[in-house]
């Protein structure tokens, strides 16, 4: 009970500290029991699935966008008790306004129509909001996601037409898998990391059907992880970027002071750090001559952030789009680009060709990575969307109205 008080505590603050609640945004609190409102119906879904497929297959998607109607499980035996730390909140109409100068967005061409691809909603696993998923194991064929009931649940993607739950986490005994919102995950080889509002990093074997694998504390809530080969990285509400050895007895190599609040996101390599905190300001760290460089100062404070060779692409409170140039441990602002996002920018991943982005606005933007980034298409949702993963030409989303929806090429 003394932990999960602590935990609680720990949410409160880490709460405001995610979603900016000491800066005036307007929030949505759902029921008064602390139980998240659903609506929808079977026939919504369906509608839904036929209208997407249709306009995936057409070229007229990448030139008009509509508002899509997502079906909810209703479930009206949730248990109040999981969020037992605070009112939910739906971070949206930010009121930190954005920066006068800006690159705008050209207007989207129309490219060639895309490879027929399918969506799939996962079964309703979850009976809180999910603010994390992850496809791992390679081909994106297994997913993990983490939601704010406390636990966090592996996917088979390949061999059921809708995906099958394959196991919930949790140690021996344990009725969850965290004891507070799990809010992160990272995976590298065979090894998924979790972290929550609960001032943990939990480790789990992917190889051995996510057996328990160790257990880290943090000492704060763990806000955002990054899996290198070597090493576990942690960024916490208590303004660190830490560094763990998942191998070892005592884990903690090192903990780092980079910023003067909370450590929002982070990117690295096997030479660098890149981290981005809510006092906007984004730092790197030399490895290998263990020290601090450079620090930039932003205007806004960056939740989401993409390396991929020496650029780094990253999104921000304002719903705008940061590119860096990183050679030789310089980190370089290039530009800043608005594709239409109007909150925060709580995704991005950049790959070959295509750069994805999803927003608490209820949308995901897919565009070609340029300068500016050109808008393919965007995909509506009805509740505000907290992060995405891409592997293998698959691409899985979460959001707030606990669902997970996987959009995938067409078997």
């Amino acid at each position: 009970m003394e932990e999960e008080a602590e935990a609680e505590g720990v949410g409160v603050a880490a709460q405001e500290a995610v979603y900016g609640a000491d800066e005036g945004m307007e929030v949505a609190i759902e029921g008064e029991d602390g139980e998240v409102q659903l609506i929808g119906g079977e026939d919504q879904m369906a509608r839904l699935r036929e209208e997407l497929e249709e306009r995936l297959d057409n070229a007229a998607l990448m030139e008009e966008e509509r508002d899509h109607r997502m079906m909810l499980d209703a479930n009206d035996g949730q248990d109040a008790a999981l969020n037992h730390q605070e009112d939910l909140a739906d971070p949206r109409n930010l009121g930190n306004g954005r920066p006068e100068e800006m690159a705008q967005c050209q207007p989207p061409r129309s490219p060639s129509p895309p490879p027929a691809l399918e969506c799939i909603t996962l079964p309703s696993g979850h009976i809180a909001q999910v603010n994390s998923v992850l496809l791992v194991g390679g081909e994106g064929a297994v997913c993990a996601t983490g939601s704010r009931d406390w636990n966090v649940k592996l996917w088979d993607l390949q061999t059921a037409p809708n995906g099958t739950l394959l196991h919930t986490l949790g140690g021996q005994g344990d009725f969850s898998t965290h004891r507070g919102w799990v809010w992160c995950l990272a995976s590298r080889g065979s090894l998924l990391a979790s972290g929550g509002f609960d001032s943990t990093v939990r480790l789990w074997d992917l190889q051995a059907g996510g057996a328990e694998r160790g257990l880290i504390r943090a000492g704060a809530a763990v806000l955002c992880l990054s899996c290198q080969t070597d090493v576990l990285l942690a960024g916490t509400f208590d303004k660190r970027v830490s560094m763990y050895d998942t191998r070892a007895a005592e884990p903690l190599v090192k903990s780092l002071r980079l910023h003067g609040n909370a450590v929002m996101c982070l990117a690295a390599d096997d030479k660098y750090i890149i981290s981005g905190s809510k006092d906007c300001t984004v730092a790197v760290y030399d490895r290998r001559a263990g020290k601090g460089l450079k620090k930039l100062q932003l205007s806004s404070y960056l939740l989401s952030m993409s390396h991929s060779g020496s650029e780094v692409w990253a999104g921000d409170n304002g719903g705008m789009l940061h590119s860096f140039s990183m050679q030789a441990g310089i980190l370089k602002p290039l530009s800043q680009f608005d594709v239409g996002h109007t909150a925060l920018v709580t995704g991005i991943h950049r790959s070959p060709g295509s750069l994805y982005t999803c927003s608490s606005d209820r949308t995901v933007k897919v565009h070609i990575p340029c300068a500016p980034p050109r808008t393919l298409c965007t995909l509506r949702h009805q509740a505000g969307v907290n992060g995405l993963s891409v592997d293998a030409g698959v691409l899985a989303v979460a959001s707030g109205d606990v669902r997970v929806e996987v959009w995938r090429p067409r078997k």
